[in-house]
């Protein structure tokens, strides 16, 4: 964060012709109004300083020795032409003609002391803040009245760039009430503060600090003021946890920067910072690939290394190992160069982990024994400049990497550290899990993670979004090494407790699961109990939700339990290993290629004669990792008894990583059947097939008599699409209670307070790896995933006739993102949309079907499976509750 300023421009090159000097006094006087003018006509102020200079100029040839005093006015002259410079964002010109006024102003030390002043927010954003708070020393020994409280909104930009914000706060406290009459810095020393106390995690007087701040500007007429305010409350919101609300804060912000690429360039990255902490890797890394080049080009050193190191983080979070650490090494080489010793370990801590990722998912001890020493040096350089949170994140990681370097005395020393009763709780029990763990106590180490994200579940009823935002990668760490011990103790109920503990935590919310403590044995016939006080087994059909550990696939499957193929009315659980979770995403990948090619007939157009029956063969494959352990197509549930079926009812799939993309119902053992995929296994747990349904039927005729009942159904038929208007009218003519509405953003926003089934038929844009900028194309404009996040109230049933509308790489498990991800953590029971790329026509016969059967009373999950085997036209998905 910085202080105001506007982006580059070329002012004009031709000054004007050299007048009859004034008396000294006259043109400090308009030099002073130049100064004045500066913030908010920045132009107009550089052409009335360059008058002085040349009058000052003029006056001090033609007086000779007697000319001295025109260096004063020259000094505050060149002091207004580097302010101006400073808002049309050339800051290195801004540097030279501060230097010039303190030399020009040599015999007149307040008006040194002023140039100073104005230096420090100047080489503070050049990437000295060091140098500047000297300058501001400096200064301060020659200031006065009114200027010592500029000169505290100017240190107060440094101190921000240092990570000093209680500083900064003191400072632009004591300076807001005593500039009164300077709405310029009066506005400034809110901004400030404002950006301060979002830091500091005091949202709402950040809020009230940046929204005074905005009127205030405005008011003054100092427009690109209110822009940086106003450009600061999506940082604000997105910090809070509040991302509906700063995302809509950006669009507005976005819109009033347009054509002021370095102010928006400094939005997009503070905005990024947020969205980081809030785990959303993809969008942040797209604002900053957007703003680095705009932020170079302006001359914003200082803002750059942050902004890199911001970037290296997201790459990291999104798994990009290798240029994350690449990343983090120019970030840290910069950071260095600019003397910002604070800020290098942030740097130095993203290369190691950098590192260590790269080395993953089967890491060698000498691979990770180079490691130790720079880990362990880095958590003391965290420590030692005032960053114990994450010093305490970066020790826990180096124990991890310690036991797999097989050093254990190192692993234990570092655990015993967090282990003090003053470390955070968090922290704590993660540390005593492991220390359990190393002790060879399961059951202690599994009971010390579960009260550490007990203790963050104490918490969330009083900073919900804020907890999310802010200590979301501790309580997952932890709660990925409760998984990795629940995996060690071989109970499928375990783990299914603890994988559901993890993606709870990803969408923040309560984990619902407890585990059964006793051992469960699913050969054993008089073992058919589900977990006490758990999910309850009364889920229709059959649960199978992945999990992984490195490189390790897991499967954990939940079905009624059955004796020669009877149903005893229990549930049972399997735990199944099934292989190498990388062969799955790379054969996942394949297959998406493959059926992308067929479903656009590229492989028929081309005359890939072979192609189709590598993709089959591919399907089959994967299909026998996947779900060939658990004994389907060779035995019932773990039973030799050779029935080889599942259990009725529709198969909820609960994936893991880039297995959330896999086209799941052309797997042969799930052929036929109603398939959905969830996010967690709450889709599972609390779905229940409705009571029978009247068919919904043609609206043909007068209403009858329970028409009123029956689901409101709206049609969407977005711009582009050639069948789009074919396929809207066929939902209206197969529903009783239909219509059609106008394909604007307005329209389906509205709609979705009032719709029980919406059908979109429009084009789709996904962007898998920033899922909250996936989008549909409307009349008026895109429709984003983020608009989504506003609604109060869902549809129970989406369906998105739209190409790779389901695509999205959530950054964790459980993070439902992307367009169907959003529609359902907003409230929608299940979404209906397309992984691959479909044909407008095949859509249209798909979606056909799709309807017909879901208007006779069949759930959705049926109704798809029932449309893709009449049809063949594959790529479409059901995600959420099979039921709808």
């Amino acid at each position: 964060m910085t202080s105001p300023s506007t982006p580059p421009s070329t002012p004009p090159s031709t000054p004007p012709s050299t007048p009859t000097p004034r008396p000294p006094a006259v043109l400090v006087t308009r030099a002073e109004a130049a100064v004045r003018l500066s913030g908010a006509d920045p132009r107009l102020a550089l052409t009335r300083a360059r008058a002085v200079l040349a009058e000052a100029r003029a006056g001090m040839e033609a007086a000779g020795r007697e000319g001295e005093p025109y260096g004063e006015a020259l000094s505050v002259a060149l002091r207004a032409s580097a302010l101006a410079a400073r808002e049309l964002g050339d800051l290195h010109l801004a540097d030279e003609r501060l230097r010039e006024a303190v030399e020009a102003g040599s015999r007149f030390p307040p008006r040194v002391a002023q140039a100073r002043m104005s230096l420090v927010a100047v080489r503070t954003q050049l990437g000295d803040p060091e140098g500047a708070l000297r300058l501001a020393e400096l200064a301060e020994r020659h200031l006065t009245g009114t200027d010592l409280a500029r000169l505290d909104v100017q240190r107060s930009v440094a101190l921000n760039v240092l990570g000093r914000h209680r500083d900064a706060v003191r400072h632009c406290d004591r300076a807001v009430d005593r500039l009164g009459d300077d709405p310029w810095f009066q506005a400034g020393g809110l901004l400030n503060r404002g950006v301060a106390r979002t830091y500091l995690e005091e949202y709402g007087a950040a809020e009230a600090d940046l929204s005074e701040c905005a009127r205030l500007a405005r008011a003054a007429g100092l427009d690109h003021v209110a822009m940086l305010a106003e450009g600061n409350l999506p940082f604000v919101a997105a910090r809070r946890g509040d991302i509906a609300t700063a995302f809509a804060s950006y669009e507005v912000a976005e819109a009033g920067m347009a054509g002021y690429p370095e102010r928006l360039a400094a939005m997009r990255a503070d905005f990024a910072e947020a969205l980081v902490a809030a785990r959303l890797p993809g969008e942040a890394r797209a604002m900053l690939e957007q703003a680095l080049p705009d932020l170079t080009a302006g001359g914003a050193h200082a803002a750059i290394p942050d902004a890199r190191l911001l970037l290296a983080q997201a790459q990291l979070l999104a798994g990009d190992a290798g240029q994350a650490a690449a990343t983090a090494q120019t970030a840290l080489t910069e950071l260095l160069e600019q003397g910002r010793a604070a800020s290098a370990p942030l740097a130095t801590e993203v290369v190691l982990r950098a590192r260590l990722a790269k080395t993953s998912p089967t890491p060698t001890a000498a691979e990770v024994a180079a490691l130790l020493p720079h880990l362990l040096s880095c958590a003391a350089d965290l420590d030692g400049h005032g960053r114990p949170g994450a010093a305490a994140e970066l020790r826990l990681t180096t124990a991890r990497a310690a036991l797999l370097a097989g050093h254990r005395t190192v692993a234990r020393a570092q655990l015993e550290v967090l282990a003090e009763p003053l470390a955070r709780p968090l922290v704590r029990q993660h540390a005593l899990a492991m220390i359990r763990r190393l002790d060879g106590d399961l059951s202690g180490a599994l009971e010390s993670a579960r009260e550490g994200v007990e203790t963050l579940a104490a918490t969330r009823a009083e900073r919900d979004a804020e907890l999310r935002a802010h200590t979301v990668r501790p309580a997952e760490d932890l709660a990925a090494f409760g998984l990795e011990l629940a995996l060690e103790t071989g109970d499928g109920w375990m783990v299914l407790d603890w994988a559901e503990r993890y993606r709870a935590l990803a969408r923040g919310r309560a984990a619902p699961v407890r585990a059964d403590p006793t051992p469960f044995d699913p050969f054993d016939p008089r073992d058919s109990r589900n977990p006490a006080g758990g999910i309850p087994g009364n889920g229709p059909g059959t649960l199978i939700e992945l999990v992984r550990s490195g490189d390790e696939l897991w499967g954990v499957l939940v079905a009624p339990a059955s004796t020669g193929g009877a149903s005893t009315g229990g549930v049972r659980c399997l735990l199944r290993p099934l292989g190498s979770y990388r062969a799955a995403a790379e054969a996942t990948v394949r297959i998406r290629y493959g059926l992308r090619r067929r479903n656009l007939r590229d492989l028929v157009d081309r005359g890939a004669g072979a192609a189709p029956e590598m993709m089959d063969a591919e399907l089959a494959a994967l299909g026998e990792q996947l779900l060939g352990p658990f004994g389907l197509g060779s035995f019932d549930l773990g039973r030799p008894d050779g029935s080889g079926r599942l259990a009725d009812g529709p198969v909820v799939i609960v994936p893991t990583g880039a297995l959330c993309t896999l086209p799941w119902p052309l797997l042969p053992a799930l052929a036929g059947r109603p398939v959905s995929v969830a996010p967690d296994a709450t889709a599972w747990a609390s779905s229940k097939r409705p009571p029978e349904r009247p068919p919904a039927g043609p609206p043909a005729g007068p209403p009858g008599p329970g028409k009123a009942d029956r689901p409101v159904v709206v049609a969407v038929a977005g711009p582009g699409l050639r069948h789009a208007r074919a396929e809207a009218d066929m939902v209206v003519t197969t529903h009783a209670r239909a219509e059609r509405i106008e394909a604007t953003r307005r329209e389906v926003l509205a709609t979705l307070e009032r719709a029980d089934v919406l059908h979109i038929a429009a084009h789709g844009m996904s962007s898998p790896r920033s899922p909250m900028l996936s989008r549909l194309t409307l009349e008026d404009g895109p429709l984003m995933a983020y608009d989504l996040l506003r609604a109060g109230r869902m549809p129970r049933l989406v369906v998105l006739s739209a190409c790779d509308a389901g695509m999205a790489h959530a950054p964790v498990d459980g993070a439902a993102l992307g367009l169907a991800g959003t529609f359902l953590d907003r409230g929608a029971a299940c979404v209906i949309a397309g992984v691959v790329p479909v044909r407008d026509d095949e859509a249209l016969a798909l979606m056909t079907v799709f309807h017909a059967v879901l208007a006779e009373g069949r759930s959705p999950a049926e109704a798809l499976a029932a449309a893709a085997a009449k049809t063949t036209v594959s790529g479409f998905v059901c995600f959420g509750d099979p039921y709808g």
